[in-house]
């Protein structure tokens, strides 16, 4: 594989999006202070709707309203309430960012469902989701890719001297490709979207948005060589399950970045929260079990939590990310 850079710096830890609390001034302090050289705008869903993933990310889509009906998100005939709470909750998220990151000058990442996440959880206004329609989801992908580019444009204005790095969140997207994804009675499962399809919209979505994309998937199955080929330069998952590293070596020889959820999202049952040793560790032997020479391994890998930390203690989701960046720093010195 030939030299590249990458779009963090070596020994880099991250968040990969949520945590516990409904305070986001408090929340982005700790990402900043906890994560200095990938920080990431947190996402705090105890705050009810609009600040869920779903509803979130469905505020950045251009010309396809939603709304709440029955405690789903569906697609609405015109803007409301539901909408605006959502847009003003990422407002108020992008104002804080600001107010503490001005001068900040390194890569700042920002979350957001992907397109075939969204079209698993939204609805059509007739019912039924999205993913019924083969023209709804490719309707909702040019509309996702829009709302994305205008929202990194918004974080670049806030933070003129950072760069800024995309991370869709695509827990639904194995199911999807697999056919596994429910229909509304519960009897039946929607038509899988076909590999070609889905990375060509993934492709368009990560190029509309004009900054580099990852892709973020807490599932088994990961579908890597697709992430890689739509485009994404890296891949974000749960090392705890991966059964088999040969497609995941595959994908790193090819070039994929790896943000290796190492800590875990809860804690045991002594409580405790994992050390820097322990988080390294566990990177530092998924990497030699794919075979790969050490001096690659900081600048070819992240180290973040398995996944979110919503359901977290305030107390535990600091310690994992203090866990997290110490890690990144004893990869570093390897």
């Amino acid at each position: 594989m030939t030299e590249q850079a990458w779009p963090w710096p070596t020994g880099a830890a991250t968040g990969i999006g949520s945590l516990p609390g409904t305070d986001i001034a408090e929340a982005q302090r700790i990402v900043l202070g906890e994560l200095p050289t990938l920080p990431h705008l947190p996402e705090l869903p105890a705050r009810g709707p609009g600040a869920d993933l779903v509803g979130r990310s469905a505020g950045l889509l251009v010309e396809l309203p939603v709304e709440l009906y029955a405690a789903r998100w569906r697609i609405a005939p015109r803007p409301g309430r539901d909408l605006r709470r959502a847009r003003d909750l990422m407002e108020r998220d992008l104002d804080q960012l600001a107010e503490q990151a001005e001068e900040y000058a390194g890569p700042v990442k920002i979350q957001a469902a992907g397109p075939f996440t969204l079209a698993a959880a939204l609805e059509l206004p007739i019912g039924g989701r999205m993913l019924r329609d083969p023209g709804a989801v490719r309707d909702l992908a040019g509309s996702l890719g829009e709302g994305l580019r205008g929202h990194v444009e918004a974080v670049a204005r806030r933070l003129p001297r950072a760069s800024v790095l995309l991370q869709l969140d695509e827990p639904s997207l194995p199911t999807v490709l697999a056919g596994r994804v429910p229909t509304e009675s519960g009897f039946g499962t929607h038509r899988p979207v076909e590999t070609e399809v889905a990375r060509g919209l993934l492709r368009d979505v990560i190029d509309a948005a004009g900054v580099p994309a990852l892709v973020h998937c807490c599932a088994p199955d990961v579908p890597l060589e697709l992430i890689r080929s739509a485009g994404a330069v890296g891949v974000a998952l749960d090392l705890s399950l991966v059964t088999d590293l040969d497609p995941l070596g595959e994908a790193i020889d090819a070039g994929l970045g790896l943000l290796a959820g190492a800590a875990p999202t809860l804690p045991p049952a002594s409580g405790r929260a994992p050390t820097s040793a322990e988080v390294a560790g566990r990177v530092r032997r998924v990497w030699d079990q794919l075979g790969f020479p050490r001096r690659r391994l900081a600048d070819q890998v992240v180290v973040t939590p398995a996944c979110g930390l919503a359901g977290a203690t305030p107390a535990y989701a600091r310690a994992v990310l203090t866990a997290c960046r110490d890690a990144g720093r004893r990869l570093a010195e390897d």
